[in-house]
């Protein structure tokens, strides 16, 4: 209508500010102080609250991770549980017992080997080999011819002295009695040292007269009866082995 005031509608402001106004300056019958006083009370509460939360949270978290590792630390120190006897210990029939080898006898012991006999040197008896040789039978009262036979075994040369009165053949009968000597009645004597080169013999005869003989050669000589008997050589202090003889 002409001449009405026209009314016009209030203003309100913005709600987010309104929000803002009333954080910002709190309205109440009672000093703004109290109230902020409050609003401090329900923060310091509210930062209680969460930290106990996040406490028991890392607590139930910390909890779990030690008592995992602690149950495989007890599993892992554990002993192991014995194995069964019979996975250990084979059963006695399948165990095959080794043959053991056919005994054998000990190796004999090896002789001595003789010392080396030096180029040139006197030869050793070691090295000289000694043979009587006989008619193996003869007559009784004959004459008959037996050899000594002097050889040198050695690899190398070496010098022997050969002289006859180093030289000597005796007869024996079955008991070993000497019955007669070559040196008894006639003793011969030489000068005989030679060099006897490997393997070469020396032969020197000599002749039985048949008769028997002692070493002075002042007892009755009388002929060898009849039987078996043994010559036996020396040179010098070797000796030969003994060669079988037959008086008839």
């Amino acid at each position: 209508m002409p001449g009405a005031r026209s009314r016009r509608a209030p203003v309100r402001p913005p709600e987010g500010a309104h929000y803002r106004h009333l954080v910002l300056h709190p309205v109440g019958p009672l000093p703004a102080a109290v109230y902020w006083r409050r609003r401090l009370v329900v923060l310091v509460v509210l930062l209680a609250v969460l930290g106990g939360v996040g406490w028991l949270v890392v607590a139930v978290v910390t909890g779990s991770g030690n008592s995992a590792a602690a149950t495989g630390s007890t599993t892992s120190s554990e002993p192991v549980g014995t194995p069964a006897l019979d996975r250990v210990v084979p059963s006695p029939a399948g165990v095959q017992t080794p043959t053991p080898p056919p005994s054998t006898p000990p190796p004999a012991p090896a002789s001595p080997a003789a010392p080396g006999q030096e180029a040139g040197a006197p030869c050793g008896d070691d090295v000289i080999a000694l043979e009587v040789r006989t008619p193996g039978s003869v007559a009784s009262g004959s004459s008959p011819v037996f050899e000594l036979v002097v050889t040198n075994t050695a690899a190398v040369p070496c010098t022997r002295v050969l002289d006859q009165q180093l030289q000597e053949m005796v007869l024996l009968d079955g008991a070993g009695t000497r019955l007669w000597g070559s040196n008894d009645c006639q003793p011969e004597a030489s000068s005989d040292n030679r060099t006897l080169a490997p393997g070469e013999q020396v032969v020197f005869p000599l002749t039985w007269s048949g008769l028997t003989s002692e070493p002075t050669c002042t007892a009755a000589r009388a002929p060898v009866a009849p039987g078996s008997y043994l010559v036996r050589a020396r040179l010098d202090t070797k000796t030969s082995p003994d060669a079988p003889l037959q008086v008839t």
